[in-house]
């Protein structure tokens, strides 16, 4: 069982300008409770023990939150304050946290309702080391809230991902949440860089997963976006 978890929580969060103007975003509150402690609840909820935060823009801030609400976790910190290193150079930084077992990755900054089936605990059912370095849940298009984008990936009927090509559009919309492999994560390209530069590896050996998410799923990248999921939680 995977007890394992990196929460990516350091972002400048611009696109939510003017509450981030005094606040991290993932302290911004939506229905009630900040994007981090949703996030936090379904980590919780299936089965994780141990989170790795890492934190840069109101650090501080985000370290006092997350020792008066560590929802039962080993919460450890991935230390950014001196240099803001983008996804991959994120997970790179708190490659030693982490351990040398697969673990969850989650953006702090979407957020997801469970469907039929508990969303972490499904995607570990389907999770296979010997095929994957990596295991993304992704929402199709139709049904990703509150997102412009034109799609991230195709998937086969394995499974596998393939890339939007330019262009396109794609059927599938990365939710933020995935299994990584510890083995995946090396030979950096420099010490800021985008978890793409991992993806694009797994691609190219025919190592990158999907998976459908069967429930709810929102991103709450903006001011705008907020009233939306909330109505959209209150109402079903």
């Amino acid at each position: 069982m995977i007890d394992t978890a990196m929460l990516m929580a350091a972002g400048l969060g611009k696109r939510m300008r003017p509450l981030t103007a005094t606040r991290p975003k993932p302290l911004v509150k939506v229905a009630g409770k900040p994007l981090m402690d949703h996030a936090l609840d379904r980590l919780s909820a299936g089965g994780i023990r141990k989170v790795v935060v890492n934190v840069h823009y109101l650090a501080d801030t985000v370290e006092a939150h997350l020792n008066a609400h560590s929802n039962g976790m080993n919460v450890l910190i991935s230390d950014e304050r001196a240099k803001l290193l983008e996804t991959g150079g994120g997970l790179i930084h708190a490659r030693s946290l982490l351990g040398d077992d697969p673990f969850f990755c989650a953006n702090s900054d979407n957020l997801w309702i469970d469907g039929p089936h508990e969303t972490l605990g499904m995607m570990q059912r389907i999770w296979d080391p010997e095929r994957m370095d990596a295991l993304l849940l992704l929402v199709p298009l139709a049904r990703a809230h509150c997102h412009s984008g034109p799609g991230d990936f195709h998937m086969d009927a394995s499974g596998r991902l393939s890339r939007r090509k330019t262009s396109h559009v794609a059927p599938f919309v990365f939710t933020g949440v995935q299994i990584l492999s510890p083995s995946l994560l090396v030979d950096p390209p420099s010490d800021v860089f985008s978890t793409n530069i991992f993806w694009n590896r797994a691609i190219e050996s025919g190592r990158l997963y999907g998976v459908s998410h069967q429930g709810l799923w929102f991103d709450v990248g903006t001011p705008r976006a907020i009233p939306f999921v909330e109505s959209m939680l209150a109402h079903g």
